[in-house]
């Protein structure tokens, strides 16, 4: 991938910009990668400033080093000094960061090699799409210290069964890259010397993609994703034909039937 642009969200987070993708790499791969403040709302501020950035279509998610994805939140200053509702309302960081996540209108890939755990599992699946190498580990750990993983219970009860969902956080076990993929969290599984090629691959080939249909599309995939099926259906029909209103949808027909790639708008 050649750099278009590159640099550094304080040093704890790396920003880069190439080919229409965005890339966030958690820089601390001494501490395993884990979410400090500047981290959460640094990302946050990144994803922010991309949502309505035309010359980002898509955004990948890693971690520095070849040890760990994100291995969960490391909140221990981020609210030094404050009282209990200042904690409290510090705690819920991760969970305003899986909504931005979720309502960024363009498409996420989380590239994940080794520990993948508590809320670095949550941060993985609230992404679109998982590429995960074959060294890779998932667990809720929280649970051998007392704690439980509240905050990741959506974005984990959205990628897997419930009741996988709760034996892992009642245990506490680790789940390999292999298992990931039969349980369906995952999108691919790869080895680890094509993690990178598959991660790029995926993400040009999303990034090639009308952004305006995949924004309108994925926008209704998650509005529905909750609904029962006459209430989703009610809202997917008239989608379908704002969608074939827009400019990009003429272009991609004309493109066809004139042999050629289409040349996307945005709208």
């Amino acid at each position: 991938m050649a750099d278009d642009d590159a640099g550094v969200a304080g040093n704890d987070l790396l920003v880069e910009v190439a080919d229409g993708v965005g890339r966030l790499t958690i820089n601390r791969p001494e501490r395993r990668n884990a979410m400090s403040w500047t981290v959460l709302t640094g990302m946050r501020e990144q994803l922010a400033a991309w949502k309505h950035d035309p010359d980002v279509r898509v955004v990948v998610l890693t971690g520095a080093g070849d040890k760990a994805f994100c291995a969960g939140a490391d909140l221990t200053g981020m609210a030094g000094g404050a009282g209990e509702l200042e904690l409290h309302e510090s705690r819920g960081e991760l969970a305003r960061l899986f909504h931005d996540l979720w309502d960024l209108g363009k498409p996420t890939v989380a590239r994940v090699r080794g520990y993948c755990l508590a809320g670095g599992f949550g941060l993985a699946l609230s992404c679109d799409l998982v590429v995960a190498a074959d060294d890779a580990q998932f667990g809720t750990p929280e649970i051998d210290v007392g704690l439980w993983p509240y905050m990741i219970t959506v974005p984990l009860v959205r990628s897997m069964p419930p009741k996988k969902v709760l034996e892992l956080m009642m245990t506490g076990r680790r789940v390999r890259a292999d298992e990931a993929d039969r349980l369906g969290f995952v999108t691919k599984v790869v080895p680890v010397d094509d993690l990178d090629p598959a991660v790029d691959e995926l993400a040009a080939s999303l990034a090639a993609k009308s952004p305006a249909t995949m924004k309108l599309g994925r926008d209704s995939f998650y509005a529905v994703w909750d609904q029962g099926a006459d209430e989703a259906l009610r809202l997917l029909h008239p989608m379908l034909t704002i969608t074939s209103g827009t400019e990009d949808a003429a272009e991609g027909i004309a493109a066809f039937v004139e042999k050629r790639p289409p040349v996307w708008k945005g709208r």
